[in-house]
């Protein structure tokens, strides 16, 4: 199983970066995939979740309405389109996968969360540094 990251670099503020989280090894139909980020110092954050059919996503307060996560299930792979970034963006960016979707009422606290039972796979991250 495998869940690799990228698409991670360097970029000034209110630039723009596609974060790819591609998958292997694990059926991908019937997973919800998650975007964490940690910045030095600070705790694990959540930053999107989408379900692998698309139904439902959601996305915490400080990324909304500048970043877009959507999924190709042909490809078996998530993105995570981040626009408008700010240096407060800076941090390494990972996924992971549960297997089960999440239904619209619960995807923001199972995201937050971390799973019903915590992700059963996870990406080794990509950094992602903002220069103001």
């Amino acid at each position: 199983v495998q869940l690799v990251e990228s698409g991670g670099g360097a970029v000034e503020s209110g630039g723009s970066l596609r974060l790819s989280c591609t998958t292997s090894g694990f059926i991908f139909d019937g997973y919800a995939v998650a975007w964490w980020r940690q910045a030095p110092g600070k705790e694990r954050e959540a930053v999107s979740c989408i379900n692998s059919d698309d139904s439902v996503s959601y996305y915490s307060d400080s990324v909304k309405g500048r970043f877009t996560v959507s999924v190709d299930n042909a490809k078996k792979t998530v993105y995570l389109q981040m626009s408008s970034l700010k240096p407060e963006d800076t941090a390494v960016y990972y996924c992971a996968a549960e297997s089960g979707t999440w239904g619209e009422m619960y995807i923001d606290t199972l995201c937050q969360k971390g799973g019903y039972y915590g992700m059963d796979y996870w990406g080794k991250g990509t950094q992602v540094t903002v220069s103001s």
